[in-house]
């Protein structure tokens, strides 16, 4: 039998479980794949991401990638500085 791991760290044996007594979190339960299937609230943000790679070439990705990169170089420093400095 498989298990789900709840956001607290406790197991659950069904989704509906998950569902009624906690939260799900995607980076922890769903690394085999969503555990909440078509009830998923990031599926839209996943499907869009799904379709950026099919569509997108990987020349296309590693260019907004130094695009980015070089961005981030050529920005100012950003200085923080305590409250109670």
């Amino acid at each position: 039998m498989s298990y789900i791991r709840k956001g607290n760290g406790a197991r659950a044996e069904n989704i509906e479980e998950v569902l009624v007594n906690d939260t799900v979190d995607c980076a922890r339960d769903c690394v085999n794949g969503c555990v909440l299937g078509d009830n998923c609230p990031h599926r839209e943000d996943a499907d869009r991401a799904s379709k950026f790679i099919a569509e997108t070439s990987l020349d296309k990705m590693l260019e907004i990638a130094e695009a980015a990169r070089m961005k981030k170089l050529t920005e100012p420093p950003k200085w923080i500085i305590p409250d109670d400095f």
